[in-house]
């Protein structure tokens, strides 16, 4: 046989190669595909088992007391008689203070470290409002109730107490003993500890709006509040929109400083300066105290609930965020 020529060896050679490059390039991918899937599904597998421990905890109590679990008030270990009701109101109450005082203040802060603080300002402040967000929250509960809760007493209750309190209709609201904890002293922890999480979102979604879109509306003449709500807030709608959600689910999930000084009892009042329950604060300070079988299964179902809570809030303001961008695309 005659030789070859060296060219066609040398393509012989190359296709082999590219062959076998080919082949180990689709054996990488291969293998890939299948381990990020993993990862991916582990999330939902352990999503899904929680779902599943939880409801398996909480059947007993569901059996037992029925749908109107969630609205029964009654609290008593002793005599096996469980409700969601204050627990619930509580969590709700603690959190949408929270989120009442903590939006306004988180969008001045991001407002002014990304339009307004000078440059070398910029960088120290950012670093301080993120330090907040590593804060332990048992740090927050310990403040909040030897030094928060005695100057919210002795001050701001008694000032509340004696003006908004004096209202028709939301006096009762701020009625009853000034002890400095309650409802109203949680939900303020809480905005405190939130603050940092929002703020620091909000700061970062208004640093990506293209500086030349800004630019343009200052070229126009428009001020600063006037570029900031026609051009900074419709740009970023949606990462504000997750800034809060991320803020609402701490507040709503927050344990250790909720339970400092929400005051621990199972009364349910109108009045902000009682002292109340959240599912959180109920859940560490009896879990490891339930000595009976229904009571294990009532505090599963207050989790169960806390959960649902939680999903609920998120996919409402997924299905928000899904129907601004439809508006967006009609217009």
């Amino acid at each position: 046989m005659p030789d070859l020529p060296k060219q066609a060896l040398d393509n012989g050679f190359h296709s082999v190669a590219l062959r076998n490059t080919m082949r180990n390039q689709r054996i990488q991918d291969f293998f890939f595909h299948k381990i990020t899937l993993l990862f991916a599904a582990s999330v939902l597998l352990v999503l899904v088992g929680i779902i599943v421990s939880l409801v398996i905890g909480a059947w007993p109590a569901l059996k037992e007391f029925g749908p109107g679990f969630v609205t029964r008030v009654e609290w008593d270990p002793v005599g096996d008689q469980f409700g969601a009701m204050i627990a619930i109101w509580g969590t709700l109450a603690t959190s949408l203070i929270a989120l009442a005082v903590a939006f306004p203040i988180s969008f001045g802060i991001a407002l002014f470290l990304t339009e307004i603080c000078p440059v070398w300002l910029r960088r120290p402040m950012g670093t301080a409002v993120e330090l907040l967000a590593g804060v332990p929250s048992i740090i927050y509960g310990m403040w909040g109730l030897f030094v928060f809760a005695p100057l919210f007493a002795d001050h701001v209750q008694p000032l509340l107490k004696s003006t908004l309190g004096q209202l028709p209709v939301i006096g009762q609201l701020f009625q009853g003993p000034t002890m400095g904890i309650g409802i109203l002293t949680a939900g303020l922890i809480l905005a405190i500890m939130i603050i940092p999480f929002i703020a620091s979102v909000m700061r970062d979604v208004f640093e990506i709006v293209p500086t030349v879109l800004k630019e343009s509306a200052y070229g126009l003449g428009c001020t600063k509040w006037e570029v900031v709500r026609k051009v900074v807030l419709p740009y970023t709608r949606n990462g504000v929109v997750g800034g809060v959600m991320l803020g609402l689910g701490r507040a709503l999930g927050e344990t250790m400083a909720v339970t400092f000084v929400i005051g621990n009892a199972h009364d349910l009042s109108w009045s902000l300066f009682s002292a109340g329950n959240s599912i959180s604060s109920t859940l560490a300070n009896e879990f490891a105290e339930a000595a009976s079988p229904l009571h294990v299964s009532s505090l599963f179902a207050l989790a169960l609930i806390l959960f649902a809570i939680t999903f609920i809030v998120l996919s409402a303001a997924k299905l928000m965020l899904v129907g601004m961008s439809r508006k967006e695309g009609t217009k």
